[in-house]
C-alpha cells in the first residue's frame, strides 16, 4: 500500500509538472510550490530565505516540492536577500490621490537612484487583491515596502508583509503602529493652525468636510478642528460636518449640500485639496465670490493647490520629502537586518507649513 502511495504521488506530481509549465511559459513560480505544498506563497518565501521561524516539517514539505517541481530559485531576488547587488523596495499603493501619489513617487525615486536602490510599484484594491499583490512583491523579492494612504493604517496589510519577513513602513499615517517605521506630519496641530486663520479671519460658522473613514488623518484632523472652535469658545455646528472621501467626487456632493442652503457657511474646510478643489468648482458654478462671499481651505497642498482659481489656502504637507525620507529610512532598516543589527522602528515626524492663499478671506460682516 505504501508502494502504490509512493506511485501515486510521483504521477501528481508528473501532472503538475506538466500542466504548469505550459501555462507558465516553462516557468514555475513561488505560487506553484506553494500549492503543490499547500501552504502559503509567503510560508514558501521564508523557506527560501532561511526565516527560522519556519517549523522544521513545513520546512522539509516545501523542500520536497521545490524538488519535485525542479523550482529554479530567483537568483536576483536571493542576491538582493544576501546583500549583494541593489536594495529593492516595493511600493503597494490602493487609490490613493494621483497628485499625492506622483509626490511621493518624485521624493522616492530621486533618493532610489542616489542609493542605487530599486522601486517596485504594485497596485491593489480589497484584501484578496492585497494579497496577490503581496504576493507579487514577494517573488520580486523585495526586501521592504512602503505603504503610502490608506493602506499606511491597513493593519492587515503590515501583518501580511511582516510574515513574509519583508521591512515595512507607513506614510503619512496619523497613528503609527508602535512597531512599524513611519514618516509622518502632526495632522492634529495642522488642522488646529488652519482653522485659527479662519477663526482669526472672523469666521463663525464653518462647515468641515471629513475624508476616508478608513485613514487615521481622517479623525485627527476633524479633532484638530473641534480643538481649535474649542479654543475660540465657538459652538460646532454639527449639521455641517459632512462625510467625503478625500476623492473630488465626494467633495462635489457634499459641496453642494452646503452651499444649497440658507444658512450656508462662510468658510468650508475640507480634509485634503482634491475635496477643497471640489468645492470651489461647485461656488463658481453657483455665482458665489471666493473669497469675498466663502472662504474655502484644504490639506495637504498637493499640485491642485495651486492650478485651481483662486489658489488654496491649505496645510502644506511635504510629499516630496516625506517620499525622500521614506526611502532613506527603510533603506537604512534593511541595511541594518542584513548586517544582523538590532533595527528598532522610526517614527519621523516633518514639519507642515501653513499656505496662506487667495481662497481665504475675511468673514463678510467683518469686511469694511
Amino acid at each position: 500500500m505504501t508502494s502504490g502511495l509512493r506511485v501515486d504521488t510521483v504521477r501528481k506530481e508528473k501532472a503538475l509538472k506538466n500542466k504548469v509549465a505550459p501555462d507558465q511559459g516553462g516557468n514555475i513560480t513561488i505560487h506553484d510550490v506553494a500549492r503543490h505544498a499547500g501552504v502559503s506563497s509567503m510560508t514558501v518565501s521564508r523557506v527560501i530565505n532561511q526565516n527560522v521561524n519556519v517549523r522544521e516539517p513545513l520546512r522539509e514539505r516545501v523542500l520536497a516540492s521545490i524538488k519535485a517541481l525542479n523550482y529554479s530559485i530567483n537568483v536576483a531576488a536571493q542576491s538582493t536577500r544576501a546583500g549583494v547587488g541593489g536594495v529593492r523596495i516595493g511600493i503597494l499603493y490602493s487609490h490613493p490621490s494621483a497628485s499625492y501619489l506622483n509626490e511621493i513617487m518624485l521624493g522616492g525615486l530621486e533618493h532610489a537612484s542616489k542609493l542605487g536602490a530599486q522601486l517596485i510599484l504594485e497596485k491593489c484594491g480589497g484584501l484578496q487583491s492585497q494579497k496577490n499583490a503581496v504576493n507579487r512583491l514577494v517573488e520580486a523579492g523585495v526586501d521592504g515596502v512602503i505603504l503610502p494612504p490608506p493602506l499606511c493604517d491597513s493593519e492587515p496589510t503590515v501583518q501580511m508583509l511582516k510574515r513574509a519577513g519583508i521591512s515595512v513602513l507607513a506614510l503619512a499615517t496619523a497613528r503609527p503602529l508602535p512597531d512599524v517605521s513611519a514618516v509622518r506630519i502632526d495632522d492634529f496641530q495642522g488642522a488646529l493652525a488652519l482653522t485659527r486663520h479662519l477663526v482669526h479671519l472672523g469666521h463663525r460658522r464653518i462647515g468641515f468636510i471629513k475624508g476616508d473613514p478608513s485613514h487615521t488623518p481622517t479623525d485627527v484632523r476633524y479633532k484638530g478642528f473641534l480643538a481649535g472652535l474649542l479654543e475660540a469658545g465657538l459652538p460646532l455646528a454639527e449639521d455641517l460636518v459632512l462625510q467625503g472621501q478625500f476623492t473630488y467626487k465626494s467633495g462635489l456632493e457634499v459641496g453642494r449640500d452646503l452651499l444649497d442652503r440658507d444658512d450656508r457657511p462662510t468658510a468650508i474646510f475640507a480634509s485634503n485639496d482634491d475635496m477643497a478643489a471640489a468645492v470651489l468648482a461647485v461656488a463658481h458654478g453657483m455665482g458665489i465670490s471666493i473669497p469675498d462671499e466663502l472662504s474655502v481651505c484644504g490639506f495637504d497642498d498637493t499640485p491642485v493647490a495651486t492650478t485651481v482659481w483662486p489658489q488654496l489656502t491649505t496645510v502644506h504637507q511635504p510629499i516630496v520629502a516625506m517620499g525622500r525620507s521614506a526611502v532613506g529610512t527603510i533603506h537604512d532598516k534593511i541595511r541594518e537586518l542584513k548586517q544582523g543589527e538590532d533595527s528598532r522602528p522610526t517614527h519621523q515626524l516633518m514639519k507642515f507649513m501653513l499656505m496662506h492663499r487667495g481662497s481665504t478671506g475675511p468673514a463678510p460682516d467683518k469686511r469694511l
